[in-house]
């Protein structure tokens, strides 16, 4: 089966928070057909089972920006408008108002409501269950439109889309878009092991809004998500080039890792190692990770944006936030290509790199640099409190409030 070529052809590929939203504010504009391929089914949220934090910068964007889509967010998530610092005994090293480095909250939702929501107003432009098995460009050697294929993961149907004037990437730090387009990226990985995990049960009086606990370097974080559950995440060091040890899953070791000196936990924590060891199971593992940074290619054929283009650490839960402000910089300038000519496509691809680089730059290099405290050997007392200082707030001000506006 093929399709037909068309001018300002548009396809995206994932449908994850950058694609969504891409999707949302481009499928209204007359003469783009704005097309989004999800290897996942609508219904499918295998790989939404946690929840997150997303940074006021990026709700200050999309209010700029998209403002009804902001509003939907926000009225479905619960704020995030505090920061806490305490030692898994108890001592507490930091308490920030988000407002005081903010000019407004952020969110705290579950990936599967976040999904939902970002999906469900572009549903007729996303083909759900569809794979992309194959892209190039349609002349061997040349820079011109480029071809895709694909096939529906469950009818096994495959589809040539060609003519495509635009291919975005949306499809996450291990992107097969800038993996056959670009050089496969290096991950640099800084000897950090992260595993999360969402639990039906919440704890209003223990655990509500953003916080942090260390033992050692060793560090957990939890908040609330609407439904009545809590997000638990946890890190500890481990060899930069080594895998997360199978020893290091098992219930003994992580009570190990975060039970105090003196063996007292304070309540908090306490309920947050006897979850965590009641759910072995349902924990999701990974490594910190970064690579390098890419937008565009040359030709301004390919665009790049969310982890696709900067994969990051999430110390600072700056990933799904910064594919926000990705998306919302990237809808600004392609509306205004598509009130052009076509050749206008390559010149916003270019300018959306332009107005991104340096502030990528910037968020990659603090959300590494606020890892300080959960590396080897490293002291989460004098590092947490460090955190107080004006140079570290001056930073998170830059962070939270230094967002383009529409």
């Amino acid at each position: 089966m093929t399709e037909t070529a068309a001018r300002k052809r548009i396809v995206i590929v994932g449908a994850g928070v950058a694609g969504s939203i891409l999707a949302y504010g481009l499928k209204d504009v007359a003469g783009a057909e704005v097309i989004c391929i999800e290897r996942a089914s609508p219904e499918d949220q295998s790989d939404a089972g946690t929840g997150l934090n997303v940074g006021p910068n990026a709700i200050k964007a999309l209010h700029s920006f998209l403002p009804d889509l902001a509003a939907s967010l926000v009225g479905q998530s619960l704020p995030w408008a505090s920061w806490r610092i305490s030692l898994t005994g108890g001592r507490e090293l930091m308490n920030l108002p988000l407002l005081d480095v903010a000019d407004n909250h952020g969110i705290r939702i579950r990936w599967s409501a976040l999904y939902r929501l970002l999906r469900q107003p572009v549903r007729a432009h996303v083909r759900f269950a569809t794979e992309v098995v194959a892209m190039r460009y349609a002349r061997a050697g040349e820079a011109g439109p480029i071809v895709i294929e694909t096939r529906h993961r469950q009818t096994g149907v495959t589809t040539l889309i060609d003519g495509i004037d635009l291919l975005i990437a949306g499809d996450g730090r291990y992107s097969a878009v800038r993996e056959t387009f670009f050089a496969r990226p290096e991950p640099r990985f800084l000897g950090v092991c992260i595993f999360r995990l969402l639990v039906e049960a919440a704890r209003p009086g223990l655990i509500d809004d953003y916080e942090q606990w260390f033992n050692g370097p060793n560090r957990l974080l939890a908040f609330r998500v609407p439904g009545e559950a809590t997000y638990i995440a946890g890190s500890f060091p481990i060899p930069a080039d080594a895998d997360v040890p199978d020893a290091a899953k098992t219930a003994a070791a992580l009570r190990t890792l975060y039970t105090p000196a003196d063996g007292t936990p304070s309540d908090q924590c306490a309920f947050m190692i006897d979850t965590i060891c009641s759910h072995l199971d349902d924990i999701h593992w990974a490594r910190l990770q970064e690579c390098d940074i890419a937008f565009g290619d040359p030709n301004g054929r390919i665009l790049l944006l969310g982890d696709a283009a900067h994969p990051m650490v999430p110390t600072l839960g700056q990933g799904a936030t910064q594919a926000m402000e990705d998306a919302c910089i990237a809808v600004a300038e392609l509306r205004g290509a598509l009130a052009g000519p076509a050749a206008g496509l390559a010149e916003a691809v270019w300018r959306i790199e332009e107005r991104r680089r340096g502030r990528v730059e910037f968020v990659v290099n603090f959300s590494r640099d606020a890892t300080d405290t959960m590396l080897a050997g490293a002291d989460p007392v004098s590092g947490s409190l460090a955190k107080n200082g004006p140079g570290f707030r001056a930073k998170l001000a830059r962070l939270y409030r230094d967002v383009p506006a529409a």
